[in-house]
């Protein structure tokens, strides 16, 4: 199975740490968030990885040289231009493509999901199933009774997006993304005019409501978002509890 591991972000909001590494490099009980999310994946059954690199790209590559955690994996440079989720996606096209599906997964984000039951339930009439939960957030992703993906609205601003001129946001399923998805290597047709830096969840509701995106909710999952600094020593409690064996 193939999974893509987003490690290229700047992590500003992990200064001073991102001074002088990589966000992906950032250590939670001494271990490199990229370890963490690269053991996880190979547990999982996740032999084939592409690991994404801008923001002290040497660094991770010398990292990955030494401590692949037993995966098999191959970079997707972005040195030149970091393209966000979406760019970056596109950008490891040749990659990720004939694999079927494909997971993806950012690197600050650790969880105790089951990695391979996620997988499973991506369906082969969806473009991409997203793992969502009922988090509080100012921003969600919208879904009908069915969980297919219609809009997203930032509910501090009211501001909503969705192709869908009569949607009803009140009668919506309001959930937040985790970070984690599994997409169908279909979704590069659908990218043919999309080129450079986008956002993969600009994408998503650009095409919702001609292809299906599902959202899944997960019973018991718990996650770590590794992106502020008042986050590192929640993650590292929540790493002894499901991380070291």
């Amino acid at each position: 199975m193939k999974a893509m591991v987003f490690a290229a972000g700047l992590g500003t909001r992990l200064k001073p740490y991102t001074n002088t590494m990589p966000k992906a490099l950032v250590p939670i009980q001494g271990e490199p968030l990229l370890g963490h999310v690269l053991s996880k994946l190979g547990k999982a059954g996740f032999d084939q990885v592409v690991v994404n690199v801008h923001h002290f790209a040497n660094q991770i590559e010398e990292y990955l040289a030494n401590h692949s955690q037993g995966v098999n994996y191959t970079i997707s440079d972005e040195r030149s231009e970091l393209l966000e989720t979406g760019g970056g996606i596109k950008h490891a096209e040749t990659l990720l493509n004939g694999s079927g599906a494909f997971l993806v997964h950012n690197v600050d984000i650790l969880s105790n999901i089951n990695l391979a039951e996620f997988y499973y339930k991506h369906s082969q009439d969806s473009v991409a199933t997203l793992l969502v939960s009922e988090r509080h957030t100012e921003r969600y992703l919208l879904f009908d009774k069915d969980m297919r993906l219609v809009g997203w609205t930032n509910v501090k601003t009211g501001e909503v997006r969705t192709p869908y001129a009569t949607l009803e946001v009140e009668q919506c399923r309001k959930l937040a993304f985790s970070g984690v998805h599994v997409i169908s290597d279909s979704i590069f047709e659908l990218m043919d005019n999309w080129n450079g830096k986008f956002s993969i969840i600009d994408f998503y509701l650009s095409v919702c409501k001609d292809v299906v995106i599902k959202g899944v909710v997960m019973d018991n999952v718990e996650m770590v978002d590794v992106g502020k600094l008042d986050s590192l020593k929640v993650a590292e409690r929540f790493v002894d509890l499901y991380y070291n064996d």
